[in-house]
């Protein structure tokens, strides 16, 4: 696999989409992306059909890394929220994400029940709080490469001076990476690159709070990560919304052909030649 400490020591910007099912993750992994995000707003959309406000919990987390670090060979960072609990919580967490195959994770510093950060209605928790969960984190990794991302929504709630002391404050505890969400500009983007000397995460969601830049752009401005966690789920959203909506008007997706993949295309990219082999090899007859 390939070492996700390593790509951070890199001089070019790291980019990551945001998956949230084993198929997402194998069709990141064949586009060529060299690490993958687990999306919590994803996971929750998808799971339960709910928004990102503290439905799912370490069970569905941990559940769903599972099954996506499984299908994939590389690295997977999983959104972890705030936890789930305490210090001793997050300990927890980590020992199961890391045997469950992640490579890290996103650790946040919002009240429980948390939300995305780009909703309004955020609380954070004083930093003292905040500092025992994610030396709990730290504590808990047997893996040296396994990194841990401290994230801030102090911005919404504190302002940008008092989430740059934050970020700081986390990376003098230890933190591999420093994610201040929800800036609300490229000025403040480039204020919190020259105050913080470590990896810096840029969150791009289209529509959200922070203007959508190139990847070239955040990383001239000191990001190392950056991070489309949501386009997935959006476009597959659209796609989805406009092949129903032509099925319900018209009895037929013919219209669609060149828009999808192909049945034979879809076998191959959930590996059903490989399957085929192993078939022979165990020596299966053929049934019906």
């Amino acid at each position: 696999m390939k070492n996700l400490r390593n790509m951070l020591k890199s001089s070019k910007p790291l980019v990551i989409p945001g998956v949230y099912d084993a198929i997402g993750a194998k069709i990141a992994e064949k586009v060529g992306f060299d690490a993958m995000f687990q999306t919590g707003y994803g996971t929750s959309a998808t799971l339960f059909g709910m928004p990102d406000y503290g439905f799912i919990g370490a069970t569905e987390t941990v559940d769903n890394a599972r099954r996506i670090c499984r299908a994939v060979s590389v690295p997977v960072i999983v959104d972890s929220d705030t936890g789930y609990g305490n210090a001793l919580s997050v300990w927890k967490l980590v020992k199961e994400l890391e045997a469950a195959g992640a490579s890290g994770i996103f650790l946040e510093d919002q009240k429980w029940p948390k939300r995305c950060g780009h909703m309004q209605g955020k609380e954070v928790v004083p930093q003292e709080e905040y500092t025992e969960k994610l030396g709990a984190a730290l504590d808990a990794r047997e893996n040296k490469n396994f990194i841990i991302v401290a994230r801030t929504d102090a911005r919404a709630t504190e302002g940008l001076d008092a989430a740059i002391e934050r970020g700081i404050k986390n990376k003098k505890t230890g933190a591999d990476a420093i994610f201040i969400e929800a800036p609300r500009s490229l000025d403040e983007m480039k204020i919190i690159g020259k105050s913080i000397k470590a990896p810096l995460v840029a969150n791009m969601i289209e529509g959200g709070a922070t203007p959508l830049s190139s990847s070239e752009t955040l990383n001239k401005i000191g990001f190392k990560i950056i991070l489309y966690p949501l386009s997935v789920l959006f476009a597959n959203t659209f796609a989805t919304m406009n092949i129903l909506e032509e099925l319900k008007k018209t009895g037929t997706t013919a219209k669609f052909k060149q828009k999808v993949v192909n049945f034979d295309q879809f076998n191959d990219l959930v590996d059903l030649p490989k399957f085929r082999k192993m078939e022979k090899r165990y020596g299966f007859t053929k049934r019906g």
